[in-house]
C-alpha cells in the first residue's frame, strides 16, 4: 500500500504548481489588459468602455496578491512536509516536489 506521506507530498506539490500557474496567468492577463486600456485610450473610445476595460484591468491586478500569499502559504507547507520526512528523499515524487519547490520560487516576492 502506497505510503500516505507521498501522497501529502503529491497532493501539496499539485498545489503549488496550479497556485504558480495560476499566478503566472493572472500577470499575463493584467499586461494584454494595460495594451487593451492603453489602445482604446489611444482611439478615443467612449469613455464608459475605457472605465469598463480598467475594471477588468483591476480585477486582475487584484488577483496576482491574492494568488502569492497563496503561493507563499503553499510552498512553506511544502517546505515543511519535505523537511520532516527526510527518509524519503529518494523517493521519486519526493524528489519532483523540491524541483517544484525551487521553480516557484521565482514566483515567490522578493521579500520571501
Amino acid at each position: 500500500m502506497a505510503d500516505p506521506r507521498i501522497r501529502q507530498i503529491k497532493i501539496k506539490t499539485g498545489v503549488v504548481k496550479r497556485i504558480a500557474r495560476e499566478k503566472s496567468l493572472y500577470e499575463k492577463e493584467a499586461e494584454e489588459q494595460k495594451e487593451k486600456v492603453q489602445k482604446i485610450k489611444d482611439e478615443g473610445q467612449d469613455e464608459h468602455d475605457i472605465r469598463k476595460q480598467e475594471e477588468v484591468l483591476q480585477e486582475s491586478l487584484m488577483m496576482v496578491p491574492d494568488c502569492q500569499r497563496r503561493l507563499l502559504k503553499a510552498h512553506a507547507d511544502l517546505k515543511s512536509i519535505l523537511e520532516s520526512e527526510q527518509d524519503l528523499k529518494e523517493n521519486e515524487d519526493y524528489i519532483a516536489a523540491e524541483q517544484v519547490l525551487k521553480e516557484a520560487e521565482s514566483h515567490l516576492p522578493e521579500s520571501a
